[in-house]
């Protein structure tokens, strides 16, 4: 892989104190000036984006690319159908059309400034990395990629260049996610202990082997590239194609890739988590050879950091929907404020336990806390103490496509966007270490030396920390 220069050429020797400094410096989105590396735009410049996968999340993000002003030179996608759907849509702005991104990039690349990367997780790495060598800002769906040794390299890599980025967790752009971080970091309830975040997924095929022989390719679809760094295997129907992938090994991240990356944004940032100390998969369903369990519970620890203590935090997935399946919560104990008013515990949500009291985030939205002492919940934006504490984070204009919006204002102003691959690749690494704890085995106590990328007790982690991408989509 290529090596980037200066720091990150050696991420081993990254501090702690100097990945708190930039988690926080990112929670915040300080003014980071630099120079370009493309071509110089004005304020009235439309940017010219090349889009990489076009269905599903790639339908959304190239829809909002162009509604924040962008002119879509290309688009790729392996699928024709989905391809020729957003041609149709663009039609005004005349794309070329792929089905290779590889293709695209070697082409396109002196027509375009910068790429929207929104396929399975198997390619954000590989995409993202070949269009940021060649010097284009790049917007990539989460996870920012599907193993921890990527995540690291794609955040290097953009630092290096100096290119403006963006992952794909929208909830970033959100007055109230920006505010919950100005009131957890003010410490209306005091120092944070415990962290618990659930979730409905999968809400796909999961937890299942792989099927035998194979079936006919559609004559819409290039297998070759929609395998693309991933081993090659058959093509079968109704299997991977489409939106089926994110549960097997090979291809996708499962429910913490699915959603980690959006319940867990803000407190990661507002409790300054930085790296885990240990990782444990604690319990889970049966477990297979080639996809994810059906429900889990994770726990991660996190150290002292910034005079904060040390704290736990618990994930739990698993689809309350599946007849066949209970699927794994927090106690009833550490929900019960939640579940007396609710009367059932919601199907996602993230709780905080504080020395003075609790918040609550359920999946309706409206944050709630509680001290202690007193059951009542209250809503964050009318408690007394809340209100008192000042805003310190930028707010966007509040528009539906202020994520995207955020991104191309970094290409134009330098101003960084709040998720930035400087940001997200940090968070990206701790949620795909539940993914290796996953890999790893239930109740496998894994100690984690994050500057360092490897666990000292449990040596067999390092084979889920990366991929050897398949001949010809080597980055």
């Amino acid at each position: 892989m290529h090596a980037p220069s200066h720091e990150s050429a050696v991420p081993n020797q990254l501090s702690r104190r100097k990945f708190l400094t930039r988690t926080t410096l990112a929670a915040g989105a300080a003014t980071l000036a630099f120079p370009y590396v493309g071509r110089v735009l004005g304020a009235n410049d439309r940017i010219n984006i090349a889009c990489i996968g076009v269905s599903g999340k790639g339908d959304s993000d190239s829809s909002e690319a162009a509604a924040c002003g962008a002119n879509i030179v290309a688009i790729c996608d392996v699928d024709k159908n989905f391809l020729n759907a957003k041609a149709k849509q663009f039609e005004s702005m005349h794309p070329k059309q792929f089905q290779d991104y590889r293709k695209m990039l070697d082409q396109m690349g002196k027509d375009i400034d910068a790429v929207t990367v929104s396929t399975p997780d198997h390619h954000h790495a590989t995409a993202s990395i070949m269009a940021m060598r060649m010097g284009k800002h790049c917007f990539c769906q989460k996870p920012l990629t599907q193993t921890v040794s990527e995540a690291r390299a794609v955040r290097a890599l953009a630092r290096e260049k100096k290119l403006a980025t963006q992952m794909g967790n929208q909830g970033s752009a959100l007055s109230s996610l920006r505010r919950s971080i100005e009131l957890i970091q003010a410490g209306i309830l005091g120092k944070p202990l415990e962290l618990h975040v659930w979730t409905n997924r999968p809400i796909w095929p999961q937890g299942l082997d792989r099927p035998e022989g194979s079936d006919p390719i559609p004559e819409n679809l290039d297998w070759d590239c929609w395998i693309g760094p991933a081993s090659m295997r058959p093509f079968k129907r109704d299997i991977y194609h489409t939106f089926k992938w994110r549960g097997w090994f090979d291809f996708g991240t499962g429910a913490l890739g699915d959603i980690a990356c959006h319940s867990v944004n803000m407190p990661f940032r507002a409790l300054k988590l930085g790296y885990p100390n240990v990782i444990e998969l604690e319990l889970a369903s049966r477990t297979y050879k080639e996809t994810y369990p059906k429900t889990s519970r994770i726990r991660f620890e996190f150290p002292e950091r910034e005079g904060l203590p040390p704290l736990k935090f618990w994930w739990y997935d698993g689809n309350p929907a599946d007849a066949a399946l209970k699927p794994l919560r927090p106690d009833t104990e550490t929900a019960h404020e939640l579940i007396a008013v609710r009367e059932k515990m919601p199907e996602n949500g993230t709780i905080i336990v504080f020395e003075k009291g609790k918040i609550f985030y359920p999946d309706d939205g409206v944050p709630v806390l509680c001290r202690k002492g007193d059951e009542k919940l209250i809503p964050l934006d009318q408690d007394d103490q809340c209100k008192a504490v000042p805003q310190s984070i930028e707010r966007l204009p509040g528009g539906p496509q202020d994520h995207m919006w955020e991104w191309q204002r970094m290409i134009k102003e330098s101003k960084p966007s709040f998720s930035n691959f400087e940001i997200a690749g940090y968070l990206t690494e701790v949620v795909l270490l539940g993914c290796v704890a996953l890999r790893v085995g239930e109740g496998k106590r894994m100690e984690w030396d994050g500057p360092n990328m490897k666990s000292p007790n449990l040596p067999e982690a390092d084979q889920y920390l990366k991929r050897t991408n398949r001949a010809g989509w080597e980055v």
